[in-house]
């Protein structure tokens, strides 16, 4: 099996994505998850937090099941965008 330039590109971009675009969804769905919750500030920053792990597993495996980059990509973004406004609405 002969491995392309192209393909390696596109392991090394979904892992970029990945690492970067999972790291930021998972800190910003586990703010909105904390700022959401009833409970005392200790407990939803703990559960906030508890959850970025969740978050960003299946952040993951979302960029690597996608058809394509792009796609990867998109979904990344949009799930961005709408925790970004959730965040945004919530503050």
């Amino acid at each position: 099996m002969v491995i392309t330039v192209r393909y390696r590109l596109n392991v090394l971009a979904r892992v970029l994505a990945a690492v970067v675009g999972g790291y930021a969804l998972a800190n910003l769905a586990g703010a909105c998850i904390a700022l959401l919750l009833p409970s005392s500030r200790a407990e939803a920053a703990l559960t906030g937090l508890m959850s970025t792990f969740a978050i960003y597993t299946l952040a993951v495996i979302w960029v690597f099941a996608a058809r394509n980059l792009w796609r990867a990509l998109g979904g990344l973004a949009l799930a961005l965008t709408v925790a970004g406004a959730l965040f945004l609405g919530l503050r």
